[in-house]
């Protein structure tokens, strides 16, 4: 599974009384959108600085991790994250949109166009989610995340990996690539909350779900950003 916030509460959670629906997690993850937008207003009018958007970042991890092991508590935390990340996407966006005008709502328009696309594939069955299609993107995930992972380390001590924070053309496919893997994961979470609800989870999973949900659109936007920004850049 490529989105391990998701996978484990669908897989450990036990059954409760009243289950979760489609609906009642369409309107959750509704809800959570609309704080983050709010919240990345916020941000965006008030300039954040460098520490509180990485201090923002850094809270919105420790609140997925706090869900990952208790999905019961996602009621309470699932709000706390989409406040925390719209922090952090108001911060970066205001970053690139100063650079790069009109590319912050570019890439939030793309990013709603993507959503709307593969969920209209995926409930037409015109892409089927099977089991060879969630491992391949799980590996794929985990490929991405490693390089992220010992770049963010190397950088630490001066050093970057050559084309990954780079524009020019192989810079733009890898970005492309990891773009692409970003919104094959929605695939896999619209999967993960179908089985949900066919397995009638509890209520409480409606939460949960949306904020696992909305952890690969916070990644998707990302992706799209850094995308428009190395073929801006290479325009010029």
């Amino acid at each position: 599974m490529s989105n391990p916030f998701l996978t484990r509460g669908l897989e450990e959670v036990r059954i409760g009384q009243q289950p979760m629906t489609l609906t009642g997690t369409i309107n959750k993850t509704g809800l959570m959108l609309v704080i983050c937008l709010c919240a990345g207003d916020y941000a965006w009018t008030h300039a954040l600085g460098f520490e509180a958007i990485l201090g923002a970042m850094l809270g919105g991890f420790i609140v997925a991790m706090i869900g990952v092991f208790k999905a019961e508590w996602s009621p309470a935390l699932a709000p706390v994250y989409a406040v925390l990340e719209g922090l952090v996407l108001g911060g970066i966006a205001l970053f690139y949109n100063t650079r790069y005008p009109g590319i912050a709502l570019n890439a939030g328009l793309l990013t709603s166009a993507v959503l709307f696309v593969l969920l209209g594939l995926y409930t037409s069955r015109i892409i089927k989610v099977t089991n060879g299609l969630v491992t391949g993107i799980c590996a794929a995930t985990a490929a991405v995340a490693l390089v992220y992972f010992v770049s963010m380390i190397l950088h630490m001590f001066g050093v970057q990996i050559p084309f990954i924070h780079q524009s020019g053309w192989l810079g733009i496919g890898i970005s492309l690539l990891t773009t692409g893997i970003a919104a094959a994961n929605l695939l896999i979470d619209f999967r993960l909350i179908e089985d949900g609800v066919r397995d009638e989870k509890p209520k409480f999973m409606e939460w949960y779900c949306a904020m696992g949900l909305l952890i690969t659109l916070v990644w998707l936007y990302l992706e799209l950003l850094r995308l428009l920004s190395r073929l801006n850049g290479s325009n010029k």
